[in-house]
């Protein structure tokens, strides 16, 4: 299967380094991407909170003040200027906007991101039926066209799209393809190491 990237140019203030935002749905592979720009040489934001376990053993490389975004906690964003953050795509809208954002956003097999959660919810023995798979397929969906078409109309932020999928069966085009985004001297070898096919459990 061939990539699936698509980036969009942006005015931004070439004065500013950009704010790296890791983002997709949850269990799309965001954790892996951080991990990757992370072995590439990027500097990443995160408070370790949220220890490693056995849904993501390498860690979830989360920043827990990126969940209060939508309660207007975003002081700390100029701080991460020049580096990266995760950001569930729930919280983009969130970000302020006088700052230039450069979005590695993760796409991945709707039914893969089904069965990571029930897996998840399972070993957290939390229920798994609250909503049907059908429903939260159409939500998830749903979601990702209205915030594709967000991110489009907002002229401070530039996006690439990965597809997960692609990315764990050959990490190389996509490794070259968000460093050729970034602009930056990245350490491309080391990013092409992070990806475990031993992790990838959750194949349509």
């Amino acid at each position: 299967m061939p990539l699936k990237l698509f980036s969009r140019s942006a005015k931004t203030d070439a004065s500013l380094d950009p704010i790296t935002i890791v983002s997709g749905l949850p269990r799309s592979g965001t954790s892996m991407m951080m991990q990757m720009l992370q072995a590439g040489g990027m500097e990443i934001i995160t408070d370790n909170q949220r220890s490693a376990d056995a849904d993501n053993p390498k860690g979830y490389y989360e920043f827990e003040r990126v969940k209060k975004l939508k309660d207007g906690d975003k002081s700390w964003v100029k701080g991460a200027q020049g580096k990266v953050v995760k950001v569930i795509s729930a919280l983009l809208e969130h970000l302020p906007n006088e700052h230039s954002y450069q979005v590695i956003f993760m796409l991945r097999n709707i039914d893969e991101i089904l069965a990571s959660q029930k897996q998840m919810l399972i070993r957290r023995q939390e229920p798994t039926n609250k909503v049907s798979d059908e429903k939260l397929a159409d939500l998830f969906m749903g979601h990702l066209t209205s915030i594709k078409a967000w991110l489009n109309q907002q002229p401070n932020i530039r996006v690439l799209y990965i597809n997960y999928n692609d990315l764990i069966q050959d990490p190389k085009p996509t490794v070259e393809a968000v460093a050729n985004f970034l602009v930056s001297p990245l350490d491309k070898q080391s990013m092409m190491e992070v990806p475990d096919r031993k992790l990838y459990r959750q194949r349509s």
